[in-house]
């Protein structure tokens, strides 16, 4: 048994303190599965941390089956309790390359002599650890499997590869913090499956962090609500979790489209990726699709379907193998895999959020919108212009150039580098906007997504998971881009958040007729927010027309049997 007793953690950042548990108390049964939801930021992956003794605690104890632990405990202590826990963090895919079974072996063989590695197989347990590691695989039903190369299976096969090299350790006590996050409903479906048959052959005590009402109600036995730190209430799954989300503002009206006027013209578009060995793993074949002036569209579908491409080849990051890509630009069509000196007048008025997105921590949401200003102002196409001709650079690399503006900062390095440029190059051609004039375009943005003014002198650390979210949609949105690209940026946010930015992503189209084009994988948020929605399976559209139908038919095809209850049945 897992008893927790007054649980006290307190984090110091720069100068401040400040507590993440308060006095927590718990209890987890042999053979129960306990579920933990809360509001980002609420404290729930602090407890896997501490509960695995990765994170030390400032007060009270807990105790695993008759190991006490208290604050400051011991080396010895930390190596007893590393031995008797196992976690997966969420997003970690740390796993060996070669076959999947010796990702479990080499698990199995640190048991016997502290590190991982390969025992050779003509050693004398060779086969004994062999027989364990097909064991382990068929518990999480990857048997068939075995001999696959670890980097070649599906991200729902690497999750439950992870949970078989978690089981190989013999714990006590298992921690999950939001198992299979940011996948798709089967990938989700395949994992969930995994634990529960775990739990049920096993009776291994587990520990599950989600935000996502569904998973706790399709495998919680309990469920804890946390928040602020402090257990706000306790029970069964569908009492704890009707009244967490009584906590949701109201959905606001989704606004109605003012224009018919095509935006947006993809046709014909093809994008091949082969991997070596593994052949073909994307084929986006014949796609056409149009998007209209001020329409909310979502992309839905498996993973690897080929969504994100497809968003990224519409932001000139991906150029495709055949097809165009056009955008309306002053009554003129722009085609984005070909140079032209209008190419980066589309990327100006686009704006592009990423998965990963991520706000520097050190400085302040009005020092990144100053930098953000810099890169998608109004005048900023015509300044740079004459910046890159003192500098000798020309119009085609400035467009590529702009083009880096838009990736991820560790691409955007790599390619600056093939160019001969050091990132400092962006800062000359596309410097900040003055901070004294940064508040005249912060109002009307952050009144859309209800940030108070005063977030423009905080940093990230001193705001809550929602607000870095639509701080982040702020940033996106401050030069008032005509087209807005989402790529599942809002995956890992609680129902209670993500209805607080349903309801900014509508303001901001209510007030600036933004078109906005979001990935997602989550159903709830593209029935309330999305006008329209496209469902890609295998590089081909399956179905375009009402997010609901076309929700209903993506649960289906994926088998999604935790999805049967949505946000609304709780209510």
């Amino acid at each position: 048994m897992l008893k927790v007793n007054n649980l006290v953690k307190d984090y110091v950042i720069d100068s401040d303190t400040v507590r993440v548990l308060k006095d927590v108390s718990f209890d987890i049964k042999d053979g129960e599965i306990l579920g933990i939801i809360g509001r980002s930021g609420g404290g729930k992956s602090t407890i896997l941390k501490v509960l695995r003794g990765m994170e030390p605690f400032s007060g009270g104890s807990f105790e695993l089956d008759g190991f006490t632990v208290r604050p400051g405990a011991s080396h010895d202590d930390n190596t007893t309790l590393h031995k008797m826990t196992a976690i997966h963090l969420q997003r970690n895919f740390g796993l060996w390359p070669g076959a999947a079974y010796e990702s479990v072996l080499r698990r199995l063989y640190a048991e016997k002599c502290g590190f991982e590695q390969l025992p050779e197989k003509d050693s004398p347990y060779y086969d004994e650890l062999y027989e364990q590691s097909m064991e382990y695989l068929k518990l999480v039903n990857l048997d068939k499997k075995a001999e696959h190369f670890s980097a070649v299976l599906s991200g729902g096969e690497k999750q439950r590869l992870l949970i078989a090299r978690q089981l190989a350790a013999k714990p006590h006590l298992l921690l999950l913090d939001e198992p299979a996050t940011m996948t798709c409903p089967a990938t989700k479906q395949e994992v969930l499956d995994t634990i529960k048959n775990v739990n049920e052959k096993t009776g291994l005590k587990t520990l599950v962090v989600s935000h996502l009402p569904e998973v706790h109600s399709y495998l919680a036995h309990r469920v804890l609500w946390l928040e602020g730190g402090k257990i706000i209430e306790e029970g069964e799954p569908e009492y704890v979790l009707k009244k967490f989300i009584k906590k949701m503002k109201p959905a606001l009206p989704m606004p109605q489209r003012k224009s018919d006027k095509t935006l947006i013209k993809v046709t014909d578009l093809s994008k091949r990726y082969w991997l070596f060995r593994q052949g073909e793993v994307l084929d986006l074949d014949k796609i056409n699709l149009e998007f209209k002036e001020g329409e909310i569209v979502a992309l839905i579908g498996p993973s690897g379907a080929g969504k994100t491409t497809l968003l990224h080849a519409m932001d000139g990051l991906v150029y495709p193998d055949e097809g165009e890509i056009e955008f309306l630009v002053d009554n003129d069509w722009v085609e984005m895999s070909t140079y032209s000196p209008k190419r980066m007048d589309v990327r100006r008025i686009t704006s592009i959020m990423y998965q990963e997105f991520a706000l520097s921590p050190h400085s302040t949401i009005k020092q990144q919108l100053a930098y953000k200003l810099g890169v998608k102002g109004q005048n900023v196409v015509e300044e740079s212009r004459k910046r890159a001709k003192e500098l000798g650079i020309s119009d085609k690399d400035l467009d590529e150039l702009y083009r880096m503006t838009d990736m991820p900062e560790e691409n955007a390095k790599e390619r600056l580098a093939k160019m001969g440029f050091t990132p400092a190059i962006l800062g000359v051609l596309f410097p900040s906007y003055p901070l004294t004039e940064v508040l005249n375009y912060a109002k009307p943005v952050f009144e859309a997504v209800d940030l108070p003014i005063s977030v423009l002198d905080a940093k990230p650390y001193q705001m809550s998971g929602g607000e870095n979210v639509r701080a982040a949609l702020a940033m996106a949105l401050a030069s008032k881009p005509s087209i807005l690209l989402l790529d599942e940026p809002f995956g890992d946010l609680d129902p209670i958040t993500l209805r607080d930015v349903a309801n900014s992503l509508k303001n901001i189209n209510k007030t600036f007729n933004t078109t906005t084009i979001f990935v997602s994988h989550h159903v709830d948020f593209i029935r309330e927010v999305a006008q329209r929605a496209v469902l890609i399976d295998k590089g081909h559209i399956v179905m375009d027309g009402d997010p609901r139908d076309v929700c209903k038919e993506f649960i289906k095809a994926s088998n999604a049997r935790y999805l049967k209850v949505c946000i609304e049945d709780y209510k």
